[in-house]
C-alpha cells in the first residue's frame, strides 16, 4: 500500500475552526487582457516584450477564468473546499489606475463573489497581487510615493463594492518578491533594476499595506483583514562564521524586512546594513504610518534555501547554493522538497508576539503532469501536501498557533517568467483547449476534506 492510500491524516487532528482554502491570482488566471474596458498592467506589457517570459508565453488567455469562473468555482465546491482566495486586477476595475471606474470589471467580480457564496464558498479578496495598472507605472509606480495615494484609493474602491459581501481580505501579496524580482533584479515586471528602485518600492508598498489596511478598517469595521509574505527558512552551509553572517543576512532580507515595520519594529537595519540607505526616504511619521495591527498575517512558505558567504553579491555578501547543486529532490521551480521548512517558518513567526493569527496562504508544488487516460498521477504533490501537513500538524501540537492552509493553487496557471511550464494546479489545465482535469493530489484533497 503506498502512503497516498496510507495517510494517517485527518482533518479533525486540525480542529474544527482550522481553515481549508486553495488560492488563486487575476494576472494568473483570468485571461481576457482587454476585454470590457480592462486597462494594461505592468505584467501584460512586461509578458509582450521579447525574451522576458519563458518559451515566449504570454497570459493573453491563461487559464480564461474571466469566462469559466463558475465552472471552476463548482470545482472547488466539488473539492470540498470551504474557502477560495482571489485577487483583483486593479486595472480592470480602474484602467488607469485613478478615477474613472470600470462597470464591467466590478460586476465581473461582483458575480465572482456572488456565485461563490451562492456555492457556500467564503470569498478571500487579495486586493493587490503583483498587477500594477500601466498607465501608473509610467509616472514610476511603486518607486513614486504617490503610490501610497493611488493604491488607498483603490483600496476603498474595492471596500465600496465588494465590502458588503466579503469579509476577508488580504492586502498586498509578497512584497519582497515583486519589489525584488521586479525593481531590483528586472526579472519580473516592471523589469527595473538597481539598489535605489529596489529601496524606494520597499517603502513605498510597506506604507501602502498599512494605508490600504486602515482604509479596510475605517470603512469595513467588522472585517478581518490580513497581509501576505513570502518565507523562507534559511540554513548556512556550514558552521563557518562567514556562512552564518551570510544566512543571517539573507533571512533578514527575506523574512524579516516587510514584516518588522508593520509590527511596529521598524527596519531591521543592524542585521542589514544596505537598509540603512532608506533614510533618504523615510520622512518623520512613516515609522508610525508602517504599524498596523492585522488580524492575521499570512505566511507563504514552500522550501528552504541553503546560504553562503560571497564576495561577489553586492549589498548582501551571500550566495544561494542551488539545489541542483546539492543534489537533492526539487520541484520544477527548482526548489528543494523539504517540508520541515514549513514548521521551522510557523515556528520562527510565533516569535512575533504580537501577531494575533497565522495563516499559511498559500504552499504548494509545480511538477511536470500529464493527463493519461483522462487521469492525473502527480503522486509527488499529493505527498508534498501530506507532508506539508505533517509539519503543520507538528506545530500546532507543539502549541505553535497556525490556523489555517490555502493550497497553491487551484487550477495550473500562467506561472510569472516560467510561463505555462510550471504547474501547481490540483487541476490540470490544458492549454489549447482549456479542458480542466481534476488531478490525483486534488481527489486526495476532496476526500480529505469531506
Amino acid at each position: 500500500m503506498n502512503k497516498f492510500e496510507n495517510s494517517q491524516l485527518s482533518k479533525e487532528q486540525f480542529g474544527e475552526d482550522f481553515l481549508w482554502g486553495v488560492s488563486t491570482a487575476a494576472f494568473q488566471t483570468e485571461g481576457a487582457h482587454d476585454v470590457d474596458g480592462k486597462g494594461a498592467s505592468i505584467w501584460d506589457v512586461f509578458t509582450s516584450q521579447k525574451g522576458k517570459i519563458k518559451n515566449g508565453h504570454h497570459a493573453i488567455n491563461a487559464c480564461d477564468f474571466y469566462n469559466f469562473y463558475k465552472n471552476d468555482i463548482q470545482l472547488v465546491r466539488d473539492l470540498n473546499i470551504p474557502n477560495f482566495r482571489f485577487s483583483i486586477s486593479w486595472s480592470r476595475i480602474m484602467p488607469t489606475g485613478v478615477a474613472p471606474i470600470n462597470q464591467a470589471g466590478i460586476d465581473y467580480y461582483n458575480n465572482i463573489i456572488d456565485f461563490l457564496l451562492e456555492c457556500n464558498i467564503t470569498p478571500w479578496i487579495t486586493i493587490y497581487h503583483w498587477d500594477l495598472p500601466h498607465a501608473l507605472e509610467l509616472k514610476g509606480g511603486w518607486t513614486n510615493r504617490e503610490c501610497v495615494k493611488w493604491f488607498s484609493d483603490y483600496t476603498a474602491v474595492c471596500a465600496q463594492y465588494f465590502g458588503d459581501r466579503v469579509t476577508n481580505w488580504m492586502v498586498i501579496n509578497e512584497p519582497s518578491v515583486f519589489t525584488g524580482a521586479g525593481y531590483f533584479l528586472g526579472i519580473h515586471a516592471p523589469g527595473k533594476k538597481g539598489i535605489t528602485n529596489y529601496l524606494k518600492a520597499m517603502h513605498h508598498v510597506t506604507l501602502s499595506t498599512t494605508a490600504g489596511a486602515k482604509i479596510l478598517r475605517n470603512t469595513l469595521p467588522n472585517a478581518t483583514i490580513g497581509t501576505t509574505f513570502s518565507c523562507t527558512y534559511i540554513e548556512p552551509e556550514t558552521e563557518k562564521q562567514k556562512d552564518i553572517e551570510a544566512a543571517k543576512r539573507v533571512d533578514t532580507l527575506l523574512n524579516r524586512t516587510f514584516i518588522e515595520p508593520i509590527l511596529g519594529l521598524g527596519y531591521p537595519q543592524s542585521d542589514l546594513p544596505v537598509l540603512k540607505k532608506l533614510k533618504n526616504y523615510i520622512l518623520d511619521d512613516d515609522l508610525e504610518k508602517m504599524a498596523f495591527e492585522f488580524d492575521f498575517i499570512g505566511l507563504q512558505c514552500y522550501t528552504r534555501e541553503i546560504v553562503k558567504h560571497s564576495l561577489l553579491t553586492p549589498y548582501i555578501g551571500a550566495e544561494l547554493v542551488s539545489a541542483e547543486k546539492r543534489n537533492v529532490t526539487a520541484t520544477q521551480m527548482g526548489w528543494e522538497v523539504y517540508p520541515p521548512a514549513l514548521y521551522h517558518i510557523i515556528k520562527r513567526f510565533n516569535d512575533y508576539k504580537s501577531i494575533k493569527k497565522i495563516i499559511i496562504t498559500e504552499n504548494g508544488a509545480a511538477f511536470p503532469d500529464k493527463v493519461t487516460n483522462g487521469k492525473v498521477f502527480d503522486i509527488r504533490r499529493t505527498h508534498f501536501i501530506q507532508d506539508n501537513l505533517e509539519q503543520l500538524l507538528k506545530a500546532k501540537k507543539e502549541g505553535y498557533q497556525v490556523e489555517g492552509y490555502f493550497v497553491w493553487s487551484l487550477t495550473d496557471n500562467f506561472e510569472w517568467a516560467e510561463g505555462y511550464n510550471a504547474r501547481f494546479g490540483l487541476v490540470h489545465i490544458d492549454f489549447e483547449t482549456q479542458q480542466r482535469t481534476i488531478k490525483q493530489s486534488g481527489l486526495w484533497f476532496r476526500d480529505f476534506l469531506a
